[in-house]
């Protein structure tokens, strides 16, 4: 890097902003600087940029940026020679046009030669542009790219920003750089904490950025702004109690916040009746609170609140957080005594009026279908030797979105099935179905537990079952990056639950199930979603429709599972060979896969995976796939011959393997034909002139490649 170097800060001072969306703003300009330094050429150290922020600053600092351009060299190709000289080696007008256009005189012209020949060619040096030049417009352009759905406008300004900026500061070394973005003139002076430092703050150079916010109670560094808020929480956390402050929370109070302050709080004990999932749920994301537990995980009466601020009375801020906490607790308490007057079934009846969806009725309709698919699950299960209690399984079912029209889930939605999981406890239901009113909405997201209970993953089953079935019949399935029922998701969970609690289910006729069980409404054409060329009125035939919607299921669902293992480290290949069998119990398609990847990595599986390419290309070619009986007095001998018995032995060997489903031992006992039919394949014409002994070679071969497909389609992985 050339001397001219120095540390570049740019900050723009703004009104609060979001504190979710403050980090991803923070890294988008960060790298918008970064990528605007490169494009342009400029010499900086790149890999060390760091972005900052606080609730009313975005901020980027690179350590070394050179103070210009790089001269640039440029060279343009002209005519070739034969073109460019006449006979007697003067100028043609093609030369001189060319050197015209360039600026220069014939004379000036360098020469090159390529394949073709030699050529004229115009080369030109020009200066690097200053960096103070060309920072304003790197600036305008990271801001212009941020992710910012809904830019506002303020003041009669043509410009918009996610809020009104105050205030920008641009400097390259010591030396501020002149320019203008969003209307503001860039200088060195920022602005520090707005209530304990409201007056300006110098900035000497960009090196001191920090320290001079520092003395102005602003933590600018979002790193050193979340250790405080820890340091904070655990300095006024009570002696017997453990803060539980997750990283989502810790994130949003270090964005809130610009000099973190924590404050130890409590509340009357009385709320503890209510269910602390509603007292947390409350405190986090109402008012950014840190719920504190006891050593037995229960919750206990006290908080801790944090202020952006250093309060010289303390307790004036406790009674304030206080004051605030207690009506909100009040009416969860409310809410939730209410709630516990009726039993969870008598809200049964609200379900009926609520709409699910148009095509599909109402939340009732759903739960009725949702209970009889959890009923053949179980039974299904049980017939398979799994213990499940269908008659708990239905009522669980039965009992499952009751809560939604609970007080305290219409205040807390996200609550749902927690609560759900409350009121059956206080009305004597079954503990395995109180559990699964909860659990059946497990995973609720990626990288959660499936449900730990029986009956919580028979409704995890059936709930995902019905709601990928109805919304993929009426139209409504995912496109693109648009997925607004979460569908995706619930496939994944539904693949999730089968495959990690091994339930052996068949899940083409699950799926099958719950399509059948749909109304004839939900396939009817709906008014506006019929295509540009399709009548809405045109009839469906809806028998049809609902045999290749199971195929279509079927296929999402794998879709998912693709992804599901190349987070595993399961290479595509291989989840493509057994996916190929479509097997259509997922525990099934697990223990294939882990065989699959085993067999993959012993030596012989190449030449293998090559061979059944090889055997599957000639029996495409042949036009057939023999299944005749085979006559080894056909055979000829030596190769043909061992490869006829190592056969027969290996299907012999392999038959019990297969029964047992131990496909690792399966596929490596097939593994042993490598030898044979590499012989068979470098000694033996498949298609020999004999009728008869062609047929009974390709029959050979149709065999064999059966005998590998029986759990995966090892053509498919890479071959030798």
């Amino acid at each position: 890097m050339s001397q001219d170097t120095a540390p570049l800060l740019i900050e723009l001072g703004t009104e609060e902003l979001p504190p979710k969306a403050l980090d991803e703003l923070a890294a988008a300009f960060a790298a918008g600087v970064r990528e605007g330094l490169a494009s342009r050429g400029i010499e900086a150290d790149l890999a060390g940029t760091r972005a900052y922020c606080s609730p009313r600053r975005l901020a980027v600092r690179v350590p070394a940026v050179a103070a210009h351009q790089p001269t640039r060299t440029s060279e343009v190709l002209g005519p070739y020679v034969n073109v460019a000289l006449d006979a007697d080696g003067a100028p043609t007008r093609a030369l001189l046009g060319f050197a015209g256009k360039n600026g220069l005189a014939v004379d000036e012209l360098a020469r090159v030669t390529d394949a073709k020949g030699e050529r004229f060619v115009a080369r030109s040096e020009k200066p690097g542009e200053a960096t103070a030049t060309l920072l304003p417009a790197i600036v305008a352009e990271a801001l212009k790219a941020l992710p910012i759905p809904r830019p506002m406008r303020w003041g009669g300004h043509d410009y918009a920003f996610v809020r009104p900026v105050h205030w920008l500061v641009m400097l390259h070394g010591a030396e501020v750089i002149e320019g203008e973005v969003l209307g503001l003139a860039a200088g060195r002076m920022s602005r520090g904490h707005r209530f304990h430092h409201p007056q300006p703050v110098h900035i000497a150079d960009a090196d001191s950025w920090l320290d001079a916010l520092r003395a102005a109670r602003v933590l600018a560094d979002p790193l050193e702004r979340r250790e405080r808020v820890r340091a904070e929480v655990a300095r006024v956390a009570p002696a017997e109690g453990v803060p539980a402050l997750s990283d989502e929370l810790l994130d949003e109070i270090a964005n809130l916040t610009e000099w973190p302050v924590a404050i130890a709080c409590a509340f009357e004990r009385e709320f503890l009746a209510v269910p602390q999932e509603a007292l947390v749920t409350t405190m986090e994301a109402n008012q950014k609170f840190v719920p504190v537990f006891d050593a037995a995980g229960r919750l206990a009466e006290h908080f801790i609140g944090v202020a952006n601020i250093e309060s010289k009375d303390p307790a004036e801020i406790r009674k304030g957080y206080e004051r605030v906490i207690r009506p909100r607790f009040a009416d969860a308490k409310f809410f939730f005594d209410e709630d516990l007057k009726e039993p969870l079934d008598a809200h049964q009846k609200q379900l009926a009026a609520v709409t699910y969806q148009q095509a599909l009725g109402s939340v009732w309709d759903k739960t009725v279908r949702v209970a009889e698919l959890a009923r053949t699950i179980a039974n299904r299960l049980r017939d398979a030797g799994i213990e499940v209690d269908a008659a708990l399984a239905t009522r669980a079912a039965g009992l499952a979105k009751c809560d939604l029209v609970t007080r305290m889930v219409g205040e807390f939605p996200e609550l749902q099935g927690i609560m759900g999981r409350h009121y059956a406890q206080a009305h004597g239901e079954p503990a395995e179905v109180c559990m699964a009113l909860d659990e059946f909405y497990a995973p609720r997201h990626g990288g959660d537990p499936i449900a730990s209970g029986r009956i919580g993953q028979v409704l995890a089953v059936a709930e995902r079952l019905d709601t990928l079935a109805g919304i993929f019949a009426v139209g409504l399935k995912p496109t693109g990056n648009k997925d607004p029922f979460a569908l995706r998701r619930g496939a994944l969970g539904l693949a999730r639950t089968l495959l990690e609690a091994a339930l052996p289910l068949d899940l083409p006729a699950l799926l099958a199930e719950a399509v059948t069980q749909l109304p004839d409404s939900a396939f009817a054409p709906a008014p506006g979603r019929s295509g540009k060329n399709q009548p809405a009125a045109e009839a469906v035939d809806v028998a049809a429709r609902k045999a290749a919607l199971g195929e279509e299921l079927y296929g999402f669902i794998l879709d998912r599972l693709r992804s599901y293992y190349a987070e595993q480290g399961v290479a595509v290949d291989a989840f493509e060979a057994v996916r190929a069998l479509a097997p259509a119990d997922l525990a099934d398609f697990d223990r294939r896969l882990r065989a699959v990847v085993a067999f993959a990595a012993l030596p012989e599986a190449a030449a293998l995976a090559a061979a059944n390419k090889r055997i599957g290309n000639i029996l495409r070619q042949a036009g057939t796939d023999p299944r005749q009986a085979l006559d080894p007095a056909l055979y000829g001998p030596g190769a043909e011959q061992e490869l006829g018995i190592a056969l027969q032995a290996a299907e012999a060997g392999t038959a019990p393997l297969l029964a047992a489903q131990d496909y690792v031992a399966f596929l490596k006992r097939l593994a042993a034909l490598r030898d044979p039919v590499d012989r068979f394949f470098d000694e033996v014409m498949v298609m020999a002139d004999d009728p008869a002994v062609r047929a009974n070679r390709l029959a050979l071969l149709a065999r064999l490649r059966r005998l590998f497909l029986r759990v995966a389609d090892i053509a498919l992985l890479p071959a030798a």
